[in-house]
């Protein structure tokens, strides 16, 4: 599984003349640390003099932060998977039009789950993107720079995600499900940068 190998072999297999893992595996990695980093600012805040009355919420958000982190994690496969899915749909016989058939419709199904990843990889990242809005006035402010860097690592995440959504939109020929997408992955960005640019100048305006 790529989330057990170590850093250096996973940038070595993700620079390898293999497609996959690629962006979708490093969103949820982005999405992942910046959720790490959330966990980090509640575990320097919590117990920490002048911060009592924010520490029953700080352990509520480092729960939810750990959540994150873990899921986003497993998504590093799963969207390998997701996209592995595709190339064997392609790989399908077509000798009989039976077979054709059979192909076309795996072939639709796979982009779907192709598509289906990488959104709710964004979905977490943008999650991840809340919880730093929610304490970014309210953890230990010594970790405001980790706490810029895991809202900027949570929008990279999302906006990497979205750009794997739409590259496999326009294989979709379901038009229902790719208005419904489109039109998702509009709201999730618009959120996720705007809550970012507050997050942002509240702790520009803390260094």
């Amino acid at each position: 599984m790529l989330v057990d190998l170590n850093l250096r072999q996973f940038v070595g297999e993700l620079a390898s003349d293999s497609p996959a893992p690629g962006g979708g595996s490093v969103a949820a990695l982005s999405g992942a640390l910046g959720a790490g980093l959330i966990s980090m600012v509640c575990n320097l805040t919590i117990g920490k003099n002048g911060y009592e009355a924010h520490e029953a919420e700080m352990k509520e958000v480092r729960g939810e932060a750990e959540n994150l982190y873990n899921s986003l994690l497993e998504r590093i496969d799963r969207d390998t998977e997701a996209f592995n899915k595709v190339m064997a749909a392609f790989k399908m016989k077509k000798d009989t039009e039976e077979e054709k058939a059979v192909r076309k419709e795996a072939i639709q199904k796979a982009f779907k789950e192709a598509c289906d990843s990488p959104f709710a990889i964004a979905e977490e990242c943008l999650a991840v993107i809340r919880l730093a809005d929610r304490i970014v006035d309210k953890g230990n402010t010594n970790a405001m720079s980790d706490m810029g860097v895991a809202a900027a690592q949570a929008l990279a995440g999302l906006e990497g995600a979205i750009m794997n959504v739409r590259i496999n939109i326009p294989s979709i020929k379901d038009a229902a499900y790719v208005s419904e997408k489109e039109s998702a992955v509009q709201k999730i960005l618009a959120e996720g940068k705007s809550l970012r640019d507050t997050i942002q100048k509240k702790v520009d305006a803390k260094l």
